[in-house]
């Protein structure tokens, strides 16, 4: 994973938990529902990212 694409990710999971906080303190269901799904997309992808890292790890470590 480039670092850039880390600090995308890193990005988009602390919008998401913004929209969260900010949709609960307005009483915004739907600012809640939508941080909610930014903040688990920028998860997916991180977990997406570690696993590719690994395999590439596996594949160094045969090589």
């Amino acid at each position: 994973m480039s670092f850039t694409d880390k600090v995308k990710n890193e990005a988009e999971e602390l919008t998401g938990k913004a929209k969260q906080a900010v949709g609960r303190a307005t009483d915004n269901e739907r600012l809640v529902a939508e941080g909610q799904a930014q903040e688990s997309a920028a998860e997916a992808r991180k977990a997406g990212e570690h696993v590719k890292d690994a395999g590439k790890n596996v594949r160094d470590a045969f090589s």
